[in-house]
């Protein structure tokens, strides 16, 4: 094996998280064809309401951040859910003022280390059992340098809250990048089949993370209703796309910046909610305004349900972001200074700190449902109306998205659409 020299090692740690739904069949909108007909209650506990509260503002502070940083043009597109798993496996790791700046940038609730980790491991239960409609499962994997040592209760924290699967490679070795490649392929049906290219001389770990999700919309677009309308860009002008049909009861929701709908998939407990500021406002002010507080007052709407006629645009589009700006920004700065990070709980003689944060991601939204894959790689181196009249919901103009879950109400996936043509 060859030797490290250098004093300061390096860890790369990938989170992948990949939200996949494929092979959709036929879906009536009667709701007893539906297995179980309504959605799953999950019943939280104190300490599960307070991570994921606390998590929901990470997940707007973060898609925040991340749009603030994207042009304003681009589309955006990522899964606040992988990059809380893969901050909070390594968190595992991080020690003293390290661990407490962690703690800050993932807005931690005021809980020990390990009531956060019992607090993930049964919500990452729930959400993979919640809905026979929705196929949701979580795989980790550790893989590290052989000879490299690795502290014992790390190991045993990640394999018994996270159960994630350790192994020792010999990361010299030509096939190392193709093994842990092969491992990434397999838990994502193949959807993402390489993480990464070649294993740095300095590294000597890597985390992985993989989410893989299949479902349906619970109602179904007719794929003979759509056909193609204009779409009205930010920047003015606009662009001809398919637009998806149909007319059913759905959650909604205004006020006098947006207005928003919920559009479930199998039998409810996972949806998307489509964000439409209104013609005076702009995707941007709707992105500022969003916090916890409106997020509330927004799902707590939907259990009126209102009939819609929506107008959709079908998109797919691909998103990159490295987030270690934003993280610092968030207050993590310290976990990517290698003069200062300290993540002695992986290995107390090493000096390891975060070198980057890399976000990708894929999504697709078409008649059937939703496909979507993100990728996470964490690099340590170490409202008013009338409810008798339909409302006209046509999505011709830059938007949010979000896909949740109904009980947790946790966010899974965030994105902004400017322009559904630019796949």
């Amino acid at each position: 094996m060859k030797i490290i020299s250098k004093n300061t090692f390096v860890i790369g740690f990938i989170v992948l998280n990949c939200f996949l739904l494929t092979g959709f069949s036929s879906c009536e909108k009667d709701t007893n064809n539906i297995p179980g007909g309504e959605p799953k209650p999950i019943v939280l506990s104190t300490e599960q309401q307070a991570l994921i509260q606390n998590g929901r503002s990470f997940s707007f502070d973060l898609f925040r951040e991340v749009a603030e940083d994207a042009l304003e043009g681009d589309n955006v597109f990522i899964s606040p859910l992988s990059v809380s798993l893969a901050l909070a496996m390594t968190y595992n790791g991080a020690e003293a003022s390290t661990q407490q700046a962690m703690h800050e940038a993932m807005r931690l609730p005021d809980l020990p280390v390990n009531k956060i980790n019992e607090s993930w491991q049964k919500l990452i239960k729930d959400l993979a059992s919640v809905d026979p409609k929705v196929i949701m499962t979580i795989a980790n994997s550790i893989w590290y340098r052989e000879g490299f040592q690795v502290q014992t209760p790390f190991i045993k924290t990640n394999k018994d809250f996270y159960n994630a699967e350790v192994r020792a490679l010999d990361f010299d070795r030509a096939d190392a990048a193709d093994i842990i490649n092969k491992w990434v392929s397999d838990n994502t049906n193949k959807l993402i089949e390489k993480i990464i290219d070649n294993i740095p001389s300095e590294t000597v770990m890597y985390l992985i993370n993989a989410i893989y999700f299949k479902g349906q919309w619970k109602y179904e677009f007719d794929p003979n209703e759509t056909a193609p309308a204009p779409f009205y860009l930010h920047q003015g002008g606009n662009k001809q796309v398919p637009m998806m049909h149909q007319s059913e009861l759905f959650g909604y929701y205004s006020n006098d910046m947006f207005s928003a709908a919920e559009l479930p998939y199998g039998r409810g407990n996972y949806s998307m909610i489509v964000v439409l500021p209104h013609q005076h406002a702009s995707v941007f002010d709707v992105q500022q305004s969003l916090d916890d507080a409106l997020w509330h007052e927004l799902s707590d709407s939907f259990s009126d349900q209102r009939e819609l006629i929506v107008t959709l645009p079908k998109f797919s589009f691909a998103f990159e972001q490295k987030l270690k700006q934003v993280l610092t920004r968030m207050g993590m700065g310290i976990a990517f200074d290698p003069n200062m990070a300290n993540f002695a709980g992986i290995n107390p003689q090493a000096e390891l700190f975060i070198s980057e944060v890399i976000h990708k991601a894929f999504v697709e939204v078409n008649e059937e449902g939703t496909e979507a894959a993100a990728v996470t790689a964490v690099e340590v181196g170490v409202t008013s109306f009338d409810p008798s009249t339909p409302v006209l919901f046509r999505v011709d103009r830059p938007f949010l998205f979000f896909i949740k879950e109904k009980y947790t109400n946790a966010v899974i996936f965030a994105g902004r659409v400017m322009d559904p043509s630019d796949s």
